[in-house]
């Protein structure tokens, strides 16, 4: 149960992008800039390093979330994903990625412990300004929604159906936030689609 009256039955921060318009409308664009825009790093990297800070959070509605999306970018069956927890080391991605992840988790404890060894690292393993730049920008925003979702208890857990859903359309659609002027609209919708199931 959340610490605000919504009334959107939607879980984790789809209930709090809907509640109000403008910031969900601006935090939305800002995830789909961060995770669908232009990058040297491809959309399913980025739903990784997201999906990592995430975890890292003990944010279990932006990891699933988020990790549902990144198994559907990098069509591996859900390998790295699963490697995540036993180490960033264990995980079939690029020992770029790699790099680029242990940075990910050191903006995840504090900025400041983001090192010039660290950097140097990745840049040796292929790391371009862009994509260390995307990286901690990442990382830092998530953060972000990690702490929105938990500072307000919105970390409601879907079903693990309702994840791989999620997954599919957060990759195939990407963030996108309904004109404002839609948006009791969609609510409407919503509030409905939850009477049905309950009935």
């Amino acid at each position: 149960m959340t610490y605000i009256k919504t009334d959107i039955p939607q879980p984790g921060i789809v209930e709090l992008l809907f509640y109000k318009g403008e910031t969900g409308k601006a935090l939305a664009a800002l995830a789909q800039t961060l995770l669908h825009g232009p990058s040297g790093l491809t959309p399913g990297e980025r739903e990784l390093i997201a999906a990592y800070v995430s975890m890292l959070n003990n944010c279990e509605f932006c990891y699933e979330s988020h990790s549902a999306s990144a198994n559907v970018h990098l069509h591996d069956e859900g390998k790295a994903i699963a490697c995540m927890k036993t180490g960033i080391d264990t995980m079939p991605v690029s020992e770029k990625m790699k790099k680029l992840l242990a940075i990910a988790g050191k903006v995840q404890k504090n900025g400041k412990e983001v090192t010039p060894e660290l950097i140097d690292a990745a840049k040796k393993a292929g790391a371009t300004d862009e994509e260390i730049h995307d990286t901690v920008l990442i990382a830092a925003a998530f953060c972000m929604y990690n702490r929105y979702v938990d500072g307000l208890a919105t970390n409601l857990p879907a079903k693990k159906e309702d994840y791989l859903e999620m997954g599919q359309r957060m990759a195939r659609k990407g963030y996108t936030y309904p004109p404002l002027f839609l948006r009791r609209f969609v609510i409407r919708m919503m509030q409905r689609q939850k009477k049905k199931k309950n009935a």
